[in-house]
C-alpha cells in the first residue's frame, strides 16, 4: 500500500509543464531518456549566476570549459548541456541495458563514484532486480535524511525503472 501510494505522489509531482510532456499526456508514454530528462529538471530547477561553480541545471564547470561566471545560461542551453551529461552518464551504464537510464539519472545527481560503489549497482550485477529500498535509501545530504531527494528517488524509480 505505501509503494502504491508513493508511486502515485511520484506521477502526480511529475505534472509539469513542457513541450516535451505537453505533446503526451502521460510521463509514462515517453522514452526512458526524456522521463529522466523532466524530472532532473524538477528537482535540479536552473541555476542562476550566484550560484557558481554550477550552471544550468545542476552542472558543475570542470576546469577548460567555457562557461564565465556571471552569466546566466539560456533554457536551450541548459536543456542541451543536461541532455549532453546525461547521455555521457547513460554510457557509463550501457552494459546494463534498460537501466542505465536509471543509473545515469542516479549519476547525474551523486556523480558516478556514487553509483559505481552503490549496493544498487552490485544487485543489478547479480542480477537481483529488487532494489526499490536500497535505490530509495539514497537520500541524504551531509550524512542527514532529506525528504526532498528521497521524493525525487521515490520519482526516479517509478518512472524509470523496468521490471
Amino acid at each position: 500500500m505505501k509503494k502504491l501510494i508513493y508511486i502515485l505522489m511520484a506521477i502526480v509531482t511529475l505534472s509539469v509543464t513542457s513541450p516535451a510532456f505537453a505533446a503526451k499526456r502521460n510521463i509514462m508514454e515517453l522514452p526512458l531518456f526524456e522521463r529522466a530528462v523532466l524530472i532532473i529538471k524538477k528537482f535540479e530547477t536552473l541555476n542562476h549566476p550566484k550560484d557558481w561553480p554550477y550552471v544550468g541545471y545542476g552542472h558543475q564547470v570542470q576546469p577548460g570549459e567555457h562557461y564565465r561566471r556571471g552569466v546566466q545560461l539560456t533554457e536551450a542551453q541548459a536543456d542541451a548541456l543536461l541532455r549532453k551529461d546525461l547521455k555521457k552518464l547513460c554510457s557509463l551504464y550501457s552494459e546494463y541495458g534498460k537501466d542505465s537510464v536509471l543509473l545515469g539519472a542516479l549519476a547525474y545527481n551523486c556523480g558516478p563514484g556514487v553509483v559505481n560503489k552503490s549496493s544498487i549497482l552490485k544487485k543489478l550485477k547479480a542480477g537481483d532486480r529488487n532494489i526499490f529500498k536500497v535505490y530509495t535509501a539514497h537520500c541524504r545530504y551531509k550524512g542527514k535524511w532529506h525528504k526532498g531527494i528521497h521524493s525525487r528517488r521515490i520519482t526516479e524509480i517509478v518512472a524509470l525503472f523496468v521490471p
